[in-house]
This record gives structure tokens, sequence and C-alpha cells, in this order.
């Protein structure tokens, strides 16, 4: 390089510096630093570094001071310097949140004793607020990177945390602390305006004696203190099969004890935070001793060992997302899944078993010409980086926002699992009433996979290669994202139909209805539509609008911009469908949300007429009253007044064999008359049987009315 002086690069935690004109290494052990340019030197001919002065600097180790005493202390200083003093802080008029988690309702049950037993403090001036950290808190940056603005009154936080060997909502918390600690966009200590902290931690110390024994309570509270939290009390560590709830009161009476505490409070803004913790990454070494030439590169980085496929070092321990012992896999499997792998799963949806019993299939059939019984519905990623308000798990799914930090399991142990585990749900119903059994042997030939179900598909890290063996059986994909992994989607190698969710039309509404955890998810969806439009546009996309009334039933403009934004082939509109009570959602729904079918087709035709008037080229082309679903399209699609919205998937599986590039119109098959928007059948073949529930019920109970009286009139003749 040109010119002298000192340029440091930095790549993960490999730092090349270059003096003098040669090359060196500096490996250090901390993950993120911070460097400054703005100092300016004086150039020469050689630039030295003294060996006085460290390459790289660790981040400090200072220990807080949280003090107790009579009076404010005074700091002697000059006549030239200001004066500091120590601030009294009254902790009863301060906003106390606590926050919890659970999966069994233990924690639960102790923060709601803290809460009452603070509650009931004379002096206490405002009441507590108890939050859960898996449903009340959409955005955890509210509250761990921000902090609530509550006026002169300065915030505590109480965090009541149960440690669990399986994956769990707190790993998720947990993750949020570390990379906001490790974020070199974020203040160093983005929670020091708290006025303190304190964590008790839930465990068994049977099960989990040791180092593992409220393990995950200890870590937030290393976390916390980290990034600048003043710890306020010793973390508490009860173990709930022996000690129990009483072991916990003791530790609220305690804390309680501190807060009533007629001894004067004093804290000293401008203390340095203790950031000393221990974390094994960050043990101090010399950073003089660790210079080293390029050419010793390849013997360190085999000495450090590599990263794994999950993102964590080797000597990191990497959970299971869906562990065979966890409350998720009991709540999955109790709701029909079949847990794949430790990250995958499989069903079959009431579709399904209709299409078996020649009752009909859904909406895809009527669209594209997908016939339900040969569908198998599946997801390498059973977690979802989104909470949706009308997500049919209730939210017992695992989330995540962007990076995978599971075990993963490779494509063929998902394809293989999801094959058995479809298959298996199919015998499963060769002993139901109404089964046609030609129907019932063709179902064991999968010829299309809906890979949607919950979750999250295009976040599983080999999602191409599990699609391509998909194709290599020649059974269709019809893969559907939520908009939030821009970088997922513009790696995503071709597939039969790319769905993208569009819940929304606005920030506000997104927000309100998906509930997503990236705190950028409208600029992920913006990235997304744009990525549609250009890096996908070789494939056949649809946008699928979930319709909640009173949530995103509004603002038709705004979704005309979204349409004339990405283009996609095709747009799905669907009204929510209620699957019973989601309380345990954070939000949940009642039958109110949810639109009657013309309520839906009175949007699609206002967002039809919408784009029309701004020139885009789409129109209504297909519907399945039955599932309250209605398609529009290009008008590409209609062909010679016909409209094409089916596809011809032996063409699909031609071309992609070829080699040849190909887009949506190459492989599309004309719609049957009886799926047409407007039809008398709408949507519903007319070779299968319509049955109706609710009237099967009625004519049953009159047949059983009719037989009761029937042996009345027997019995009064003899």
């Amino acid at each position: 390089m040109a010119g002298s002086g000192v340029v440091i690069f930095t790549i993960c935690s490999l730092f090349y510096l270059v003096s003098g004109g040669r090359w060196s290494l500096v490996v250090a052990e901390s993950p993120i630093y911070a460097v400054d340019f703005t100092s300016s030197f004086t150039p020469s001919t050689t630039t030295q570094i003294p060996r006085s002065v460290p390459l790289l600097r660790s981040r400090a180790k200072r220990s807080p001071r949280v003090i107790k005493a009579s009076k404010p202390i005074q700091l002697s200083v000059t006549s030239n310097e200001a004066s500091l003093t120590k601030s009294t802080i009254n902790l009863l008029e301060s906003q106390i949140y606590i926050f919890y988690t659970t999966l069994t309702g233990s924690s639960h049950r102790v923060a709601k004793t803290l809460q009452e037993k603070l509650e009931n403090l004379e002096d206490l001036k405002n009441k507590p607020k108890l939050l859960s950290l898996d449903d009340d808190l959409d955005d955890l940056e509210e509250y761990f990177l921000k902090t609530p603005n509550n006026g002169n009154n300065k915030n505590i936080y109480l965090l009541v945390l149960p440690s669990y060997e399986t994956d769990s909502p707190i790993d998720y918390f947990l993750e949020h602390l570390k990379d906001t600690y490790q974020d070199f966009r974020v203040d160093k200590y983005p929670l020091r305006s708290l006025l303190g902290f304190a964590v008790l931690g839930l465990g068994d110390s049977e099960s989990w004696n040791g180092e593992k024994f409220c393990y995950q309570a200890k870590l937030a509270d290393r976390w916390m203190g980290k990034l600048g939290a003043r710890r306020l009390f010793p973390v508490g560590e009860v173990c709930m099969k022996y000690e129990g709830e009483p072991k916990a009161n003791e530790w609220i009476q305690n804390f309680a004890q501190l807060l009533s505490d007629d001894e004067p409070f004093y804290i000293d803004e401008n203390d340095d935070v203790d950031d000393s913790d221990k974390e094994d990454s960050e043990e101090g070494t010399d950073d003089a001793d660790t210079l080293v030439d390029v050419e010793d590169m390849g013997d360190i980085i085999r000495k450090s060992g590599t990263r794994g496929l999950a993102g964590n070092s080797t000597n990191e321990e990497v959970k299971q997302m869906v562990a065979k012992d966890s409350p998720t896999y009991k709540s999955l499997t109790k709701q029909g899944y079949t847990i794949v792998g430790s990250h995958s799963g499989v069903k079959i949806c009431r579709w399904t078993k209709s299409a078996l019993r020649g009752r009909g299939s859904c909406y895809k059939f009527a669209f594209y010409g997908i016939k339900s019984h040969l569908c198998m519905e599946t997801t390498p990623s059973l977690a979802c980086s989104n909470k949706c308000v009308f997500c049919w798990r209730h939210g017992t799914n695992p989330v995540a926002k962007s990076n995978w930090r599971w075990e993963l399991d490779p494509p063929e142990k998902v394809f293989e699992g999801a094959l058995a585990g479809h298959y298996q749900k199919i015998k499963q119903m060769r002993g139901v009433p109404g089964i046609q059994m030609d129907r019932f042997q063709e179902a064991f030939q999968v010829r299309h996979c809906a890979l949607s179900l919950v979750g999250e598909p295009i976040f599983y890290p080999h999602i191409n290669e599990f699609v391509g063996m998909l194709h290599e059986k020649h059974i269709s994909s019809f893969l559907v994202c939520n908009a939030q992994h821009p970088d997922n989607l513009a790696k995503l190698q071709k597939v039969t139909q790319l769905y993208v969710s569009i819940d929304a039309p606005n920030r506000q509404d997104l927000k309100k209805v998906d509930r997503p955890l990236n705190s950028d998810f409208w600029e992920r969806l913006m990235s997304c539509l744009d990525i549609l439009r250009t890096i996908q546009k070789h494939q056949r996309t649809v946008f699928r609008l979930t319709l909640v009334k009173g949530f995103n039933m509004g603002d038709i403009e705004s979704y005309a911009d979204m349409v004339a934004r990405a283009l996609p082939s095709q747009i799905e509109i669907k009204g929510a469908t209620f699957c019973g009570s989601s309380s345990a959602n954070g939000n949940p729904l009642t039958m109110q949300n949810i639109p009657f079918y013309e309520e839906c087709k009175e949007f699609v035709v206002n967002l039809s007429n919408e784009l029309k008037s701004r020139g885009l080229n789409y129109d209504i082309a297909a519907e399945h009253a039955h599932s309250c679903c209605i398609l529009m399209a290009d008008t590409k699609f209609k062909i010679n007044g016909k409209w094409h919205t089916h596809i011809d998937y032996p063409k699909f599986f031609e071309l992609l064999e070829s080699g040849k590039e190909f887009v949506d119109l190459d492989y599309v098959k004309e719609t049957p008359e009886w799926a047409v928007w407007g039809s008398d059948e709408a949507g519903f073949n007319p070779e299968d049987t319509k049955f109706d529930r609710k009237a099967e019920k009625l004519k049953n109970k009159l047949a059983r009315e009719e037989q009761s009286r029937q042996i009345i009139e027997q019995q009064k003749n003899f």
C-alpha cells in the first residue's frame, strides 16, 4: 500500500496489520472491536509502533460501585476541577418491571408472588408491572436496548428465569442480550440508564447440578451487567424440586427489605461499569504476544478449531430446536405434528383427509391443479421470526431472529423423515369411514410438497439441497416465506412456486399483526419485495394476503404500492381461519376478527380496481369459496381469453432437467371453468361430493328423533 501509517482491517476475530511494508496477523479473542480512525498523525518515511502501545485494546476490566452510606461523599478535587457528588436515590420511587418466562407455570407463580409482595410495601410509589418475555414483549429492544421513559422515575428490572436443558424462549432472550453486547453499532452500555436489576433463578439441582444449576439465570445476570445495568442484589438460585417456592419467597423477602430499608441509597452516574464477568472469549492476553506472521495463520486456525454450521464455536453447547423431552415437542405432537429430527415437522391437513373421502380438495386444486391427497405439508424449520396473531400454533413453536443457533440435521434426514412421517399419518386414515380406496393407494406417492405448515422453511441453511431432493423425485415445491430473511430469499434456487406473506400494508399494521422479532422488520420486507422483482423474477411468485378484520383490511392504496414494487405473478387473498382460543398468543383473536366471504370479495374487488387505475395489469382469476380464498393474477396468464393459472407439472420438471432458463409462463395450464371467478361452482370440483357438516348433524339429529318416535309408537301399540 502506498504511503505510511498503520491500517487495521477487521474480519471477525482476525486482524491484519501493515507496518513497514510487512504483513502480519493479529489474533484477538474478542469478537468485535471498535477502531477510532479520527486521530490524526504526521506522515513520515517509516512509521514505527512503540511496543509500549497495545495494538488492540480489549474492554477494560472495571468494577461497579453501588454504595450505601450515611451521607453524600464529596470527592476531593483541585480548584480547577468540577466536584462530583453521589446522588441519593429512593428505590421506592422507581418503576419496577418484573419479567418472567415459563413453560410449566412455576416461574409465573413466583413472579406473581414477587409482584404481590412489592405491591404491599407501604411507600412504594408505582405499582410493579408484570411482563412475560414470551407473550407481552413484541420487541425485546424496547426494554433491553432502550428502556421505558417514566419521567423522573428510574426503572428497576427484576427477572424471574428458569433454566431448561432444552431449547426454550429464554434462549432467544439470552441471544438478544449477547448480540446487543457484541453489536458495534450499539452504545457500549445501553442499560446504564436503569437504576438497577436483580435476577432470581429457578432450577433443578438434582438433575442439573454444578454449573448447569440455574445456568441460564446466571447468564442473564452476567449479560445484564455487561450491558451496563447495576446489580442491586445477588442472583438467586432456587431448586424447585427440593426447596421450592419457600426458598424463592426468602429471596423475595430479602429483596423487599432492600427496597424499604431506611438507609439512603447512593449512586454515582459517572461510575465505571463492571463488564469484567468471566467470558471465555475475552480472557486478558498480552496483545504484543499475539502479533504473528500470516504464514502462521494455518497453524493458528487448526489449533483454535473451526466454527460449526450453527455459528457456535466447537466448545460451546448447541441445543436441539425441539428435543423429545421438551414441552414444545409435547405441545406440537399433541397438535398432530410428527417431529422430524430435531427441527423439522410434517402434518396432514384437513383437506388431505377431505380429499381421501371424496369431499373436495383445498384452494390449491382450484387455482393450480394440486390434488390434496397427493400433497405433503412439511417444514424443515419449526422456528419462526414472527409471532402472528392468526398463527395456528398459538405461539408454541420456537422463535429466532436471523441466525441458526441449534443442531443442524442434514437435508437427507429431513427429506426421508418427512416422507416417512407423512405416510405414517396416511396409514392411520385407513379405518376412517368414507375413505376411497383408489385415493388411499394414490396417497402413498407424494406428488407435491407445501413448504409452509409452521415456522420459516427458508430459514433452514440447506433449503436448496432439500428442494433439490424433492425435484429429483418429481415432487413439486411450493415454498412460503414471511419476507423477513432477504439474504436467504436472494440465494433461493428454482422452486415450482414462491410465496411471500404480505400480512399488512404498512409498518404499524404489520407490527400489530405479525409481531416480528426483528426491529428492522419493515426494511426486511421491502428488501424482499425488491428481490422478487429482480433476482427472483424468473420464479413464479405469489403474494399471500391473510385478511384479519380489525387488523389489516384497510389501506388498499398501500397494498397496491407493494404490488407495484414487487410485480408478483399472482396474488392470493384469504380470510383468516379461527382456530380456537389463542390467549397464550398474547393477542387473541375472536370470531369477530374472521371476515365473511362477502367481505373478502369486496376487498379483492377494491384492490383490483386500485391496481387497474394505476395501469397495472392484474385481474381476478379464480376463487375457492369453501376456503374463503380468491386469486388475482397478472393478465399475461389470460391467454386467448382463458385463464391459465394451473401448472403443467411434467413440463416444469422437463424444463428444470433441461438446464435451460425458463420463467413462469413456460409451464402454465388452463384453469377449469368450475374454478374461474364468478362460476356457479365457486371453485368446488363437481366430481367431488359436497359435505356440509352442520347440515349432516341436523340430518342425523332428525333421523334419531324420528327413530325414537317410531319406537315409542310401537311400544304404545304393543
